[in-house]
């Protein structure tokens, strides 16, 4: 069972069923129990940063992600769910989130329309089995006014551009995320998710 977390943010349905057209058997939940008995875990993410700690922890989430990304169970965070990895955010001043990957998530420069709304290019800078099957330079769909910064260029698998060129793609030994959103990215958002599944077997 793939446990799609829920802590009180939108988004859920379209994840699920993306899973599920993967292969996989998903089900929404905010039971700290399920992550413990799931076979891998998805982050997914439409809210802001200081909401989604406080909706982690209100549902006592915060620990059994972090022991399970841990122990090695297969993790995957989508835009928000990104950026929770993260030391902490800039956002509303400065929030603490998981510290999963060191860095800081920070605001797309001044000058931009915010947030970035819309289908842009995601470019591989290194091979990886999530991409297999999904051609360097093509277009995902982003919804966000933050990006991160890791303090480790190499867990970056993927970049895009818009201001100025930030990950599109984290991945570090059992967690993988993802700025855009693959349920909203059409045939090749599938493909990732089927990758993604098909890593977890």
């Amino acid at each position: 069972m793939f446990a799609v977390v829920d802590y009180g943010a939108g988004n859920l349905r379209s994840v699920v069923r993306a899973l599920e057209h993967a292969g996989a058997e998903a089900t929404v939940t905010s039971n700290p129990a399920d992550l413990d008995s799931s076979q891998a875990i998805v982050l997914p993410g439409v809210a802001a940063a200081a909401d989604t700690m406080r909706g982690l922890q209100e549902r006592r989430l915060i620990e059994p992600l972090e022991r399970n990304i841990r122990y090695g169970k297969p993790f995957l965070g989508l835009c928000m769910g990104l950026q929770a990895l993260l030391t902490f955010s800039e956002e509303g001043g400065r929030q603490e989130c998981l510290g999963i990957i060191p860095g800081a998530v920070r605001k797309l420069p001044a000058g931009l329309k915010v947030p970035q709304m819309g289908w842009n290019q995601v470019a591989c800078r290194v091979e990886h089995p999530l991409l297999d099957g999904i051609p360097d330079q093509s277009y995902f769909y982003f919804v966000h006014s933050f990006y991160a910064e890791p303090e480790d260029e190499a867990a970056i698998v993927a970049t895009t551009e818009y201001g100025l060129r930030f990950p599109a793609i984290l991945a570090r030994d059992n967690v993988f995320a993802t700025q855009f959103h693959p349920e909203k990215s059409g045939t090749l958002g599938l493909q990732l998710y089927r990758n993604f599944v098909r890593q977890c077997r």
